[in-house]
Formats: C-alpha cells, sequence, structure tokens
C-alpha cells in the first residue's frame, strides 16, 4: 500500500545516508506534514488543458453534425452524409492500436501537438474551398479520414496528458469535472451546429478551425510529461516507485511489468484479456455502449411513428446527455454507495428497463426522463473505467491499454446501428425495444454471476505524504 511503500522508501534513504533513529522519526514528519497538493481550480496546467480539450471536443461535436449537413446540401444524398461520419470511425479505428503504440513510445506532448495542428488545417480547408467554389465530396472524405487519424492518435494522449498534471488523490476529482466537459460538448454540439449553419453554411467549419486553434494552443502552452514514467531520462523513476501502481488490489497476482518496448502493439488487448476483472468489466461496458447504439433507431422511428417532429425527436434524445451532466457531480458519492462492479452492474441492469421505457404512454417525456436515469450513471462509470482499468497498468503500457480500450468500446456503436436496423427491417419498433433488452439481460447473466466482478475494490487512496 502507499503508507508502507513510503516508510520502506524512507528507511532505505536512512540507512544509505546513515542517519539514526531520531533522524528517520524526522523525516518521517516532514513526509507527514507535506504540502498539500494544489486545489484543482487553481492548477494552471490542469485548468488550460481542461480548456482546450474541452474547445476541441465541443468543436468535433460541432463538425459531427455539420459535415453530413454539408455533404447532404452539396450532394443531395443521403447515403453520402452517412458516408461521412462512417469513414471518419473507420478511420479511427484501424489506427487506434497505432494510436496507443505511439503514446507509449514517442513523446505524448509532441504528438497531441501534430494532431491538434493537423486538424486545424484540415478543417480550415473546407471554408477555403467553398470560398473558391472548390469543394467536392472527394474533398470531404478525405477530411473525415484526417480527422479520424487525429482522432485516434490524440485521444489516448488526452485522457494521459490530463492525468498527469494532477496529484493522485485528485484524479477522481479531475476526471469528473473531465466528464463534464465531454457532456456538455455532446450535449452543446448538435445545436450550436445547426445555429451555425444557419449563419452561413462557411461559419460551422470557420468555429471548428477555431477551437482546434484553442487546443493547439492550450496543447503548445502547457507541460506536461512527454514519455512513460519508464523513460524519463532522469533517475527520480529509478528510486522511486510509481505513485499510481503503489496500490492495486486489482491486479492480477504473479505477473510481471514488461519493459516499454515489449509487447507490441496488441499488448494493450493481451493485458485487457489476461485479467478477469478486466474481462468482464469490459464485457459488461461493450454491450450496455451496443445496446445504447441500438436503442437509438427504434426510438426515433416509434417518436416518428406517433407524430413526433424532429426537434421532439432531438429533445428525447437529449435525456442522457442532461442526465450525464447531472451525474458528473454525482461521481463521488456513487463511488462511496458501491463498489465499481456493483455499481457497474446496477448501471448496466436500469438499461435493460430504460430500454422499454419508449413503449409507455408520455412520448418526449417519458423517453427523455428513462434516459436522464441512465445518463446519471455514465460519469460515474467513466471514471471508474479510468481508476479500475488505466490506473491498473504500468504506464509505458496505458497507451496501448488506452487505446485497446477505446477500440473495443467504439466498435460497438457500428455494430449497435446495424443489428438495429437488421431488426427493423423485419420487426415492428416496439418489437424490436423489446428483443434489445431481453438481449442485454441475456448478455449480463454472465459478468452478475462473476464473483470476480461483484468482489471488486476500488484501488485505495493515495498518500499525499507519499508525493515526491
Amino acid at each position: 500500500m502507499a503508507g508502507n511503500r513510503t516508510a520502506a522508501d524512507e528507511s532505505r534513504t536512512a540507512a544509505g545516508a546513515g542517519e539514526t533513529a531520531a533522524g528517520a522519526g524526522e523525516a518521517a514528519a516532514k513526509a507527514a506534514t507535506a504540502t498539500p497538493p494544489v486545489p484543482l481550480r487553481r492548477n494552471f496546467r490542469f485548468q488550460a488543458l481542461w480548456a482546450g480539450q474541452a474547445a476541441a471536443t465541443l468543436g468535433m461535436r460541432v463538425g459531427d453534425t455539420a459535415f453530413p449537413l454539408l455533404v447532404l446540401a452539396l450532394t443531395g444524398s443521403s447515403t453520402a452524409a452517412g458516408a461521412f461520419g462512417a469513414v471518419q470511425m473507420v478511420t479511427t479505428l484501424l489506427l487506434g492500436v497505432h494510436g496507443g503504440v505511439v503514446a507509449d513510445r514517442l513523446d505524448r506532448r509532441r504528438v497531441l501537438i501534430a494532431s491538434d495542428a493537423a486538424r486545424l488545417l484540415v478543417t480550415a480547408t473546407v471554408p477555403v474551398a467553398m470560398a473558391f467554389d472548390r469543394l467536392t465530396l472527394t474533398h470531404l472524405l478525405l477530411v473525415a479520414a484526417a480527422v479520424g487519424a487525429t482522432i485516434a492518435y490524440s485521444g489516448p494522449i488526452r485522457l494521459l496528458a490530463l492525468r498527469s498534471v494532477v496529484a493522485p488523490e485528485q484524479l477522481p476529482q479531475a476526471l469528473a469535472q473531465d466528464e463534464a466537459r465531454m457532456t456538455g460538448a455532446s450535449l452543446a454540439g448538435p445545436p450550436l451546429a445547426g445555429f451555425l449553419y444557419g449563419l452561413g453554411s462557411a461559419v460551422p467549419f470557420l468555429g471548428t478551425a477555431l477551437a482546434s486553434l484553442l487546443a493547439l494552443v492550450a496543447a503548445l502552452v502547457v507541460r506536461f510529461p512527454g514519455r512513460p514514467a519508464d523513460a524519463q531520462p532522469s533517475g527520480e523513476t529509478a528510486t522511486q516507485p510509481n505513485r499510481e501502481t503503489a496500490a492495486q488490489p486489482n491486479r492480477e497476482p504473479g505477473g510481471t511489468e514488461p519493459a516499454p518496448e515489449s509487447g507490441g502493439a496488441l499488448a494493450g488487448f493481451r493485458l485487457l484479456a489476461a485479467s478477469p476483472l478486466l474481462r468482464s468489466a469490459l464485457a459488461v461496458l461493450l454491450v450496455v455502449n451496443l445496446a445504447g447504439t441500438a436503442l437509438m433507431l427504434p426510438v426515433m422511428v416509434l417518436l416518428r411513428d406517433g407524430g413526433t417532429g424532429s426537434a421532439g425527436i432531438g429533445l428525447a434524445l437529449a435525456g442522457e446527455a442532461v442526465g450525464a451532466l447531472a451525474g458528473a457531480v454525482l461521481v463521488s458519492r456513487l463511488h462511496r454507495l458501491a463498489g465499481p462492479g456493483v455499481l457497474l452492474l446496477v448501471v448496466a441492469w436500469t438499461a435493460v428497463p430504460v430500454t422499454l421505457a419508449p413503449l409507455l404512454p408520455g412520448g418526449v417525456a417519458t423517453v427523455f426522463a428513462a434516459l436522464f436515469v441512465v445518463g446519471i450513471g455514465v460519469p460515474a462509470l467513466r471514471v471508474m473505467l479510468d481508476l479500475l482499468v488505466f490506473r491498473q497498468v504500468p504506464d509505458e503500457l496505458r497507451g496501448r491499454v488506452i487505446a485497446a480500450t477505446m477500440t473495443l468500446l467504439t466498435a460497438g456503436m457500428p455494430a449497435g446501428t446495424l443489428g438495429s436496423g437488421l431488426l427493423l427491417d423485419h420487426l415492428s419498433p416496439a418489437v424490436a425495444l423489446a428483443a434489445i433488452s431481453v438481449l442485454l439481460a441475456a448478455a449480463l447473466l454472465p459478468a452478475t454471476a462473476s464473483r470476480t466482478l461483484r468482489r471488486a475494490a476500488w484501488p485505495a487512496p493515495q498518500d499525499p505524504a507519499a508525493r515526491p
């Protein structure tokens, strides 16, 4: 544990320096009264990184809505409009594994700067091409591929950058604030894109370019560790254990930590597969993500058939984002109420009856309320994923583990969309929702029966006195 590790370090230091028992006691007293970490609100590096990443996320959410609208206006083809998102997502999936390798082996800050700069340049080409009347579908699909690539390389590094500039005991609070960023961007992005598009077809893309510029400025201004701890050139990490891996009650015993260059590109997948706990947790998250994505299309069809307009459908589907925004302030409380495995299972099983909620009377209000309830638990689960998975692996493998996790969870989105489309080809929306609910419940049964998941514990809190 963190306290025992610190005492051992102090003992070795005392022996090496020839200190007396009294001297060792004085050193321990000084460590116990170490200066507390700077509050997050006054942590410039964290707040600057957070602001830059918030701008980048909002810009991407605006683009997710504005680009298909532009393609539809340019070509008149719904298939072409859907192709933009498909190309972007497929590129992210294909390059995701390599993005993890890059995060573990190259300078992370330089990669983040390069990704933000590339997204700024490719996004800026769209309003420029529009100004010269040279915009084509091929151009836009190439932009989709480029944006997807920047997400693959910057995604893991953004998570690593935020956690590297806060004290370990502040990590849950920092992650909760980061969840507010993601949820707020998801909620504000689509309506903001519609508003900007109404001002002029080029305005949303000027906005996304500006957002990328703000993210690039933050990456240039804020310095954070560019390489994994074991790859640092200084001798600090050789004499001080990794603070974040000091207390890991959920790590499988008997394992050895590979060297930074070992394991190859698939090391993240192998590490996840080797742990029964991580396998169970990710399996639950994968099926919940898949079912949540599959739910959307039948709900939209059901509401439309009931006479609800597009604005009402959008309001109903915003329930999850609003719930997540409310849940961001409840992360610590939810974590205190239950262990990570129990919390994961409770949120997952809550999604089973929610899938059937659109069949109840009330239309938009019922769907909004049901999605709001599920959304409340989403931030706690995302923070849980960081604490339970990303925090439990060596820093030199963390980029590949994050990339593997993001790839697995992202893969459930197109699978869910395709599956719900196939169901609707043969079944009514009501029957499709019932089928999704039954399949989700069946998929959750093995994980619920797993004692490994139900008995999982939160990582022990980090000792502030143990900070170097």
